[in-house]
C-alpha cells in the first residue's frame, strides 16, 4: 500500500493492469480537483481504445486459473480482503473525501455499505448451489451448476467512487469473473486504492483491473468482443446509451439510470422526524446520490408547518470542508456546481417560492472551492424543471398535494421509478402505498430504503435498462450463466484406501 496514501494528490494517477501499475505513456490526461478547495490534485491518465484492448487481454489471460480456483480458495481471497479493507476504511474515505469532496463520516459510511456486499459475497460457496435430481429417468440424473461468466466490466459513477463498484465487484469475482473497472475520471484514486488491496489480499493478476478514461474507454468496453457483461451506474441518458450500446454487441448489461425520488408526508406523519429526514436523505452529499430525496409531497393540510420545520434545520447546517467536520461539502466540480445553481433562477422563473437559497449560504471552506449550500423550494408543480430534471444537487423540491390519491398519482406519473419514501403513522396507508406504488425501493418511513446486500438494489421506469438489480441473488445470477446436465454412468466404480478425514481442496 506504500504511497497510495497520498494517491489523491499524486501528480500522476494512472490505469492498474495485470496486478501493476501501467507503466505506459498516456496520451490524454484530464485534471483531478479537490473540490473543497478547487485546486488541481492530480492528473489522471485517460484510457484508449489500445489501452483498454491492454487491458481486457490481461483479464482475459487471468479468467482461466481463477475461474477453476475452488470455491474455497475464492472465499479466502474475499475474506483476506475484507479484513484489509475493514482495518483501513478510514484510508479509504479519507481519499474519497478529498476528490469528492463528501465528508468524512459520509465517506466512511460509503465504505461500510459497500463492506456489505463483500461480507454477502463472502459467502458465494452457498450462493453457487445448484440443483440435483436423482433418477430423473432410471440411471439418469439431472442437476444444474452456475459458471462464471468470463470478463465483465463495471462502469461507475462519481457519486460513490467506492460503494459502487463494490455492488458488483465483489459478487462478480465471487462468481470467478476477471473485472475490468472503468471508475469515474473525476474521483479514480479509490479504484487504484482498491485495486493495490485486492493484490494484497491475494487476488491473482489481471482479475483486478482498473482502466480510467472518458467516452473513449467506455465506448472501447461496451464494444469489445472479449468483454462478456456491463454494469452501469449514471444518469438515465447515459444509461440507456449503455444498455443499446452494450446489448447490440451481445452483451449481458445491467444499466441502473437516474432518480427523483418523492418523499410522501401523510397528515398524520410525526412531522419533526419527517422535517430531519427530509434534510439528512436530501442534503447528505450535497444531494448527490440517485437514492437522495429531491422532492416532497406535502399532503394537506401539513405544508406550510413541515416546510417551516425544514427551514429551520438547513439553517443549522454546517457547509464546508469535509475534513472540518462540516455537515455537508462541496459539489464535485465547478461545472456542476454551477448547472446546479441554475435551477434556482429556473425554479423562480416558473413561479416556484424560494425559500431558502443556497448561494446564500456561509461556507467554511476555500474561497474557489465548488461551493453551493442546501436549498428549498416550495409550491413547485410537476410542469417545472426543478421537478421534471434530476438535478442531482442540494435542491429539495416541495409540491402540495389534497390527498393521498392525489400523492400517489404524482409519483406514479414520474418517468423516474427508483426510490420514494412515505411517512405516517398509518399501517394501513404505507401498506397500501408499498402496494401501489410504481418504485423499486420502498421505505415506511425510512427516506433512503437502500437495500442490505443479501437484498438486490434497481428501480423501475427510466431508472433501470436491463431485467438485472445489482448485488443479492440477481447479482449473483447476473454474473453467472446456468447449466443443466443430465448424466448417467453404467459402471460407477471407483476406488482406493484412504482413511484420512476428507477436505475441501
Amino acid at each position: 500500500m506504500a504511497g497510495l496514501q497520498t494517491a489523491c494528490v499524486a501528480e500522476r494517477i494512472t490505469h492498474w493492469i495485470g496486478g501493476k501499475p501501467w507503466s505506459g505513456t498516456s496520451q490524454r490526461q484530464a485534471p483531478v480537483f479537490d473540490p473543497a478547495s478547487g485546486a488541481v490534485s492530480g492528473q489522471v491518465d485517460l484510457a484508449s481504445a489500445d489501452v483498454v484492448d491492454e487491458a481486457v487481454a490481461a483479464a482475459s489471460a487471468a479468467f482461466p486459473q481463477w475461474r477453476d480456483a475452488s470455491l474455497t480458495r475464492r472465499s479466502q481471497v474475499l475474506f483476506a480482503f475484507r479484513e484489509l479493507l475493514n482495518a483501513r476504511k478510514e484510508e479509504l474515505a479519507a481519499i474519497i473525501t478529498a476528490e469528492h469532496g463528501k465528508v468524512l463520516s459520509d465517506a466512511l459510511g460509503e465504505v461500510t455499505r459497500g463492506l456489505e456486499v463483500v461480507e454477502f459475497a463472502c459467502g458465494i460457496p452457498h450462493l453457487l448451489k445448484g440443483g440435483f435430481s436423482e433418477n430423473a429417468s432410471t440411471g439418469v440424473d439431472v442437476y444444474s451448476i452456475r459458471q462464471p461468466l468470463g470478463v465483465v466490466g463495471i462502469i461507475s459513477p462519481f457519486n460513490f467512487p467506492a460503494m459502487v463498484p463494490m455492488w458488483f465487484f465483489p459478487v462478480a469475482i465471487a462468481c470467478g469473473n476477471a473485472v475490468v473497472l472503468k471508475p469515474s475520471e473525476k474521483d479514480p484514486s479509490a479504484a487504484v486504492w482498491l485495486a493495490d488491496l485486492w493484490a494484497e489480499a491475494g487476488l491473482p493478476d489481471g482479475v483486478f483491473t482498473v482502466v480510467h478514461g472518458d467516452k473513449e474507454a467506455v465506448d472501447a468496453l461496451l464494444e469489445h468482443p472479449e468483454v462478456r457483461s456491463i454494469s452501469f451506474v449514471g444518469s438515465t441518458p447515459i444509461a440507456r446509451y449503455v444498455y443499446e450500446t452494450g446489448t447490440a454487441h451481445g452483451k449481458r448489461v445491467q444499466a441502473l439510470g437516474g432518480a427523483k425520488n418523492h418523499m410522501v408526508v401523510l397528515p398524520d406523519a410525526d412531522l419533526d422526524l419527517a422535517a430531519d429526514a427530509a434534510v439528512n436523505a436530501g442534503f447528505g452529499s450535497a444531494g448527490e446520490r440517485c437514492m437522495a430525496i429531491s422532492a416532497i409531497v406535502a399532503v394537506d393540510p401539513v405544508g406550510d408547518e413541515l416546510v417551516a420545520k425544514i427551514r429551520e434545520r438547513m439553517a443549522g447546517l454546517r457547509v464546508g470542508d469535509g475534513r472540518r467536520g462540516a455537515d455537508m461539502g462541496p459539489l464535485i466540480t465547478r461545472e456542476h456546481r454551477d448547472k446546479v445553481a441554475s435551477y434556482l433562477d429556473a425554479g423562480t422563473d416558473a413561479g416556484a417560492r424560494l425559500v431558502v437559497d443556497g448561494r446564500e449560504h456561509e461556507v467554511d471552506g476555500g474561497a474557489d472551492g465548488f461551493w453551493l449550500g442546501p436549498s428549498l423550494f416550495d409550491h413547485a408543480t410537476p410542469d417545472m424543471s426543478i421537478y421534471r430534471d434530476e438535478i442531482f444537487g442540494p435542491v429539495l423540491t416541495v409540491l402540495r398535494a389534497g390527498s393521498y390519491a392525489e400523492a400517489l398519482g404524482m409519483v406514479n406519473a414520474n418517468s423516474y421509478g427508483n426510490g420514494t419514501a412515505i411517512f405516517t403513522n398509518d399501517g394501513g396507508a404505507a401498506r397500501r402505498y408499498q402496494n401501489e406504488v410504481e418504485v423499486g425501493m420502498v421505505g415506511i418511513n425510512v427516506p433512503i430504503p437502500v437495500p442490505m446486500a443479501y437484498y438486490s438494489f434497481g428501480g423501475w421506469k427510466n431508472s433501470l435498462f436491463g431485467d438485472s438489480h445489482a448485488h443479492g441473488t440477481e447479482g449473483v445470477h447476473f454474473f453467472t450463466r446456468g447449466k443443466v446436465i443430465t448424466s448417467r454412468w453404467l459402471d460407477p466404480s471407483h476406488g482406493g484406501i484412504n482413511l484420512g478425514f476428507p477436505t475441501q481442496t
